[in-house]
């Protein structure tokens, strides 16, 4: 896996908890997963296409999941699965958004966001894309970004058109 395109993820999750949670996040080193589940009961999940093809998914525990939105969403009380539904897809929405931002010269797009809540659910993604899984932490609780990405088939054309337009 290419770490151009994994480190904007990085960069981009621990400056949407710095800014939306004045929160801290440190991330451990991406390792590549073999397994389609993700580590944690709640996914929020966005595609990207364009230069960049595959998606991300934002995997929390149950209880971090729900302390994390508490705090973004400031409210004390008790939350629906929807209200949870809906905040933790915004937060993949921003990450992969931030990231987005870092793919410089890159045509790229995101997908509305989608999220699964429940234990043994499973992502699927093309066969010839890695999945790296980058670990996190901070005063919620640990939870994982997962990068299923790969440069898009339109990207050798776009880096070609944009130098020969440079030139």
């Amino acid at each position: 896996m290419d770490s151009t395109l994994i480190l904007p993820f990085i960069k981009s999750t621990q400056n949407i908890f710095g800014t939306m949670f004045q929160m801290e996040v440190s991330c451990g080193a991406p390792e590549v997963k073999r397994s389609e589940h993700p580590s944690h009961d709640v996914s929020a999940i966005i595609s990207m296409s364009g230069d960049i093809e595959g998606s991300v998914v934002l995997s929390f525990p149950m209880d971090t999941a729900r302390r994390a939105v508490a705090v973004f969403t400031g409210s004390d009380g008790p939350m629906s699965d929807e209200d949870l539904s809906d905040a933790v897809g915004e937060l993949v929405n921003m990450i992969a958004g931030g990231a987005k931002a870092q793919f410089q010269g890159r045509n790229v797009a995101i997908s509305c966001p989608s999220v699964v809540i429940g234990p043994s659910h499973a992502v699927f993604g093309a066969k010839d894309i890695v999945r790296v899984v980058i670990p996190c932490s901070c005063d919620c609780g640990d939870f994982n970004v997962e990068v299923l990405i790969k440069p898009g088939k339109n990207a050798a054309k776009t880096a070609a058109g944009a130098a020969s337009s440079a030139a």
